[in-house]
């Protein structure tokens, strides 16, 4: 490793600011991460360095690069990207990362970054308070945001991020996007039990955040904190760690997550479920909206159910997916004999290669490669059929998609999310059939003082 003094950083990418007889009371190191500008108190900040290899440390928490031995002090090396939960690609065998060695209040460690600018003078009073929209950690870990000529920085707190106190509490929080973390342990437990369960949900959080871009909230977190139980037991008695340690222990965390017949045809008990609860429509067609719909098996399926239910009116289905092999590939979707429900083979031809679909079906539905968070062209639906993506975004996002849901809904419209994810809000009335949860979206201007459950029946 070859290690610089902090003044090297000067010689980085130069902010015009005209700073004039302005009072320069703090200085910090600028850096870049995933696009955007950020800062460190130089004060924190005991050198810069470049460094090649590391350490590897088993069960570590995903963001853990590993540790280093800087000059007989061993150190932790944590991926500042990877704990944003930002996209990062491996490292090149060989090829030197910029690191950031900090000493905070409790220890020295170093922080990986895409790039090391300069270091900058400003007066304190220049930073301002963190906008909530600066949502890739929670902003009770950021000191503030400055704006110096073509650069916005946002100036993180090391201290608090890096707390061993509060390592924790911070993934939770940071996923939660709240002031307190949940309470995680029984009724009754004891302040060390307590404490253990708030560790294994911060890792659990973290590393399904890393590995799936899965974000624990309170919409899901009922069944987070009963799978994490289940999942204690199970490593338990197979003598490994409560913690995920790579992308397949994460898969078979969350494979109980999912909605039934995911990634297949509804069969016939459960779309009667659904069928039971769409709204009465009086205009002469009924539109749905899918996002998630991946190779079109839930589609298909959600037509299927309209095109029996409402079989006077015309029929529309919006179905989107980012993933654009899939999409591609739905509305010629072909499939065999084995295990198809009776209504979807009663919408299909057999032919040498297996049933495809009649162009009755085939027409009511429109297949797009989009993405969700993007606008949507289409006019308002009757219902929305996202079953489990919602548990895929952050948590601001989640709000931002609800309301979106809201927005395209018709009054008394039908929206239909995932098996193990739930929301309160007055603007919706929660009914169930069996398992099944829906939300019917209540007129403008109407809401209930608690949401209740409705019992179909």
């Amino acid at each position: 490793m070859g290690s610089v003094d902090t003044k090297a950083a000067e010689g980085g990418r130069q902010p015009r600011i005209s700073e004039g007889r302005e009072k320069v009371d703090f200085k910090m190191i600028t850096f870049s991460v995933g696009g955007k500008e950020y800062g460190i108190d130089i004060m924190k900040v005991k050198e810069i360095s470049k460094i090649d290899r590391y350490t590897y440390v088993p069960n570590g928490s995903p963001f853990l690069r590993g540790v280093y031995n800087l000059r007989g002090d061993i150190i932790p090396i944590i991926d500042l990207r990877t704990m944003f939960h930002l996209s990062v690609k491996p490292p090149e065998r060989g090829k030197s990362e910029n690191v950031i060695i900090l000493t905070t209040e409790e220890q020295v460690m170093g922080i990986i970054v895409d790039t090391i600018d300069k270091v900058v003078g400003i007066a304190s009073e220049r930073i301002k308070p963190p906008h909530p929209l600066f949502n890739d950690i929670n902003i009770q870990y950021l000191s503030g945001v400055v704006e110096l000529g073509d650069f916005l920085y946002i100036v993180l707190d090391v201290d608090r991020i890096f707390s061993v106190q509060e390592k924790a509490a911070k993934p939770i929080e940071a996923a939660l996007d709240e002031n307190e973390a949940p309470s995680v342990a029984g009724a009754g437990a004891s302040p060390a039990e307590e404490d253990e369960s708030d560790v294994e949900l911060g890792f659990i959080t973290e590393t399904l955040a890393a590995f799936k871009g899965f974000s624990v909230t309170p919409l899901n977190l009922v069944w987070v904190k009963g799978r994490l139980s289940e999942w204690r037991e199970l490593r338990s008695s197979a003598g490994l760690p409560v913690q995920l340690s790579k992308a397949e222990e994460a898969d078979d965390f969350l494979e109980s997550f999912f909605s039934p017949y995911t990634a297949e045809f509804w069969d016939d008990e459960y779309a009667k479920k659904v069928e039971a609860l769409l709204p009465e429509v009086s205009a002469g067609a009924v539109s749905a909206w899918n996002p998630g719909c991946g190779k079109g098996y839930e589609t298909y399926s959600v037509a299927a159910i309209l095109l029996r239910h409402y079989a006077k009116k015309r029929v529309k289905v919006w179905a989107n997916d980012n993933d654009l092999l899939g999409i591609s590939m739905a509305p010629t979707l072909s499939f065999h004999e084995e295990g198809v429900p009776k209504s979807i083979k009663a919408l299909a031809s057999k032919g040498r290669n297996g049933y495809t679909f009649k162009q009755e079906i085939k027409d009511s539905i429109l297949f797009e490669y989009h993405d969700i968070v993007h606008p949507n062209p289409f006019p308002d639906v009757d219902v929305i059929v996202a079953r489990d993506i919602l548990s895929f975004f952050n948590s601001s996002n989640q709000a931002s998609l609800i309301g979106l849901f809201r927005a395209k809904l018709r009054p008394g419209g039908l929206l239909l999310i995932g098996q193990n994810e739930r929301f309160e809000d007055h603007a919706w009335h929660e009914v169930q059939k069996g398992e099944l949860t829906g939300y019917i979206r209540l007129p403008d201007g109407e809401s209930e003082d608690s949401p209740k459950r409705s019992e179909v029946k």
